[in-house]
């Protein structure tokens, strides 16, 4: 059964928006590239995604999003548009 997130422990939408492009094969360049932000702050989101998802691999923080249901596996399959 899949288990609630803490709701101190929610990822903030750019963090889904991280996670969302990490699910894709984006790289972090490419992750700052298409949000305009550096490479330092892309670096800062998936530093928080891991530990609130306590992961320590983008892959095992796809899959544990997806248990939780912060992500849907359509949203894993597409990119967010900006």
């Amino acid at each position: 059964m899949e288990e609630a997130m803490d709701t101190t422990t929610r990822l903030t939408a750019r963090e889904t928006d991280v996670l969302q492009m990490l699910a894709i094969g984006h790289t972090y360049e490419q992750v700052s590239d298409r949000l305009g932000v550096s490479l330092n702050t892309v670096a800062s989101h998936v530093k928080n995604i891991y530990r609130k998802l306590e992961v320590h691999s983008a892959r095992a923080a796809v899959w544990r999003a997806l248990e939780l249901r912060l992500l849907s596996e359509s949203e894993r399959l597409q990119s967010p548009t900006y």
